[in-house]
């Protein structure tokens, strides 16, 4: 082989070589590289943006409302695709199923999303007004079934110790069930009162059983005992007795050391506070960079503590740790 063609070729391997640690380095593919393996700051650091998840090209989100994680993969309501789109934990996608419709295994406007110990998928779209159960393959086993017919509008999901937690937007009301379908408690009704709410939107339980109520219309969240009792309302201000500081709630989750993390939707901003009341840090704020938000909804945070959030605007789901 002559000098000159090896040079060429020597030098388009350069040139690749620079264009994909450009790629990397400038366009931010590096995060699909970073799997989520280990806990999140084990040296108790404050968390960081690590990745966003967009999507296939072929596929993208399109207004991301809610998600969870079930075993190590990541499930997202993909609300205006009207489906499902799950990923792994590089960010890849590994399965999508839904449609839009009104018939088994489609959707009108796929909202909160939940996972039982069997790795079932729980799916509350709030225009047909039901809770449909996906097996982990995607496949339709059932509707929820509603035994008091208690749910219109179901928004947020969580299932803690096999009991399946239901914000209503319609009823302005938290509804308790076991996975069996037979109502346990319901909470709230309309108003400004205690314990009561304009559109709730996400529930969250603490290691203490505590429940978290994100009512969105009071830009509040209300804390109840397991058995419903009114505890406190955190909004922001001291005791949560001020003007508050979030405006329109949406998410709620808790990490294991306590800290409730809050979605504040339309500060683009995820407000943390510790067990007695006081803010520990921000995340987020207005912008389409890495670690920004625009219009958050959705909050998980899984074992590890690692803390993702649906970015409906700017169609990802960002990952902080």
């Amino acid at each position: 082989m002559k000098k000159t063609t090896v040079y060429i070729w020597m030098s388009t391997m350069v040139v690749l070589s620079v264009a994909l640690f450009s790629g990397i380095t400038f366009f931010d593919l590096a995060p699909t590289l970073k799997p989520i393996v280990a806990a999140a700051n084990p040296a108790g650091g404050e968390p960081e943006f690590r990745l966003s998840i967009y999507g296939s090209f072929e596929a993208p989100l399109n207004k991301p409302m809610d998600l969870t994680k079930i075993g190590e993969n990541v499930y997202v309501t993909d609300t205006k695709n009207n489906q499902i789109q799950v990923f792994d934990q590089s960010g890849n996608n590994v399965l999508k199923f839904g449609k839009k419709g009104t018939k088994k295994g489609e959707f009108q406007f796929p909202y909160g999303i939940a996972g039982d110990k069997s790795e079932n998928i729980y799916v509350a779209d709030m225009y047909n007004g039901n809770i449909s159960i996906f097996n982990s393959e995607g496949e339709f086993i059932q509707y929820f079934p509603d035994i008091d017919k208690a749910i219109q509008s179901p928004a947020g999901l969580r299932i803690y110790d096999e009991k399946l937690y239901v914000t209503d937007i319609k009823s302005n009301k938290l509804l308790v069930f076991n996975l069996e379908g037979k109502k346990l408690m319901e909470i709230g009704g309309a108003g400004q009162d205690e314990g009561k709410f304009i559109a709730p939107n996400a529930v969250a339980v603490d290691q203490d059983n505590q429940i978290y109520v994100t009512d969105s219309g009071n830009n509040r969240v209300q804390v109840f005992d397991e058995d419903g009792k009114f505890l406190k309302v955190i909004n922001g201000s001291k005791g949560g007795k001020g003007t508050p500081l979030f405006v329109n709630p949406r998410g709620v989750a808790i990490d294991s050391n306590g800290t409730v993390y809050i979605v504040s939707n339309l500060s683009h901003n995820i407000y943390a506070y510790d067990k007695d009341g006081n803010e520990v840090r921000v995340l987020g704020g207005m912008g389409t960079d890495n670690g920004k938000l625009y219009l958050p909804n959705g909050l998980y945070i899984d074992d590890r503590d690692a803390i993702f959030v649906t970015d409906t605007i700017n169609q990802r789901v960002s990952v902080f740790y």
